[in-house]
């Protein structure tokens, strides 16, 4: 797709439910996400997430993707412990969970780590980040390059900004996607699926630009189930066989 000028979608999903919408959707890249934590489950971090976890996520995802790439964070836990026990994790999300590529944060992990995983024959997304305020370009370019030599196949350049998002995707020939702030200058995006459809409940009310607002809908919704069934009415959603039992 990057030779092609193609621009690559990518979506955060946490459940089968979610991944069958993107892949119906026809993006590119569904990726099991460690912000599962904290956007589903109320941690304070990602790093609450272990790869127990991460491997029931990566599964559900899976048997939501009929088409899509499935990606998997290997959780921070796992990094830390270093570069033999990420690829045990790695296996395990592979093997195990299904996933097609694993997303490994460098920054987080120990040296060597990106090169250990592909180097046992494992798909690897690496994610780095920048400053698009103050943007070391040659750093950046070295650090991307760095990544491909190590062996992954695909990178998440975080906070690319419009200076150095240019010349890195330029720098490697692997493609460079974007999540938190990245733009149209990089070789696609991924954005967290509930972020884009207003899913959580901190969205209901709040005015930002989104492609949708779940979470307005969803609170209308229970409002209005709440009041049909403190009035006696017969509630929606239900089949007939339901309604008259």
């Amino acid at each position: 797709m990057k030779q092609q000028g193609r621009k690559i979608v990518g979506v955060v999903v946490y459940d089968c439910q979610m991944a069958q919408i993107a892949d119906r959707a026809g993006v590119d890249i569904v990726s099991a996400g460690d912000s599962v934590g904290v956007n589903m489950w109320g941690h304070a971090s990602e790093s609450d997430v272990t790869l127990d976890q991460m491997a029931l996520v990566c599964q559900a995802v899976r048997r939501g993707a009929a088409r899509a790439l499935v990606s998997c964070d290997i959780p921070l836990g796992s990094l830390q412990e270093g570069a033999d026990a990420a690829v045990r994790a790695a296996r395990r999300l592979v093997n195990e969970a299904g996933a097609d590529i694993v997303k490994v944060d460098a920054e987080s992990s120990s040296a060597g780590t990106v090169r250990a995983i592909a180097g046992a024959g494992i798909a690897v997304w690496a994610q780095f980040s920048g400053d698009a305020a103050k943007p070391d370009v040659e750093r950046l370019v070295r650090d991307a390059k760095r990544l491909e030599s190590d062996g992954a196949s695909l990178l998440d350049f975080r906070y690319s900004g419009p200076v150095a998002g240019p010349e890195v995707v330029r720098a490697v020939r692997i493609p460079v996607i974007g999540g938190l702030g990245g733009g149209p200058w990089l070789d696609g995006r991924v954005r967290a699926l509930v972020a884009a459809i207003g899913y959580l409940a901190a969205a209901a009310g709040d005015t930002t630009d989104r492609y949708a607002n779940v979470a307005d809908i969803a609170l209308a919704a229970v409002k209005a189930l709440s009041d049909d069934v403190r009035a006696g009415r017969q509630i929606r959603g239900a089949s007939p066989a339901a309604q008259r039992s």
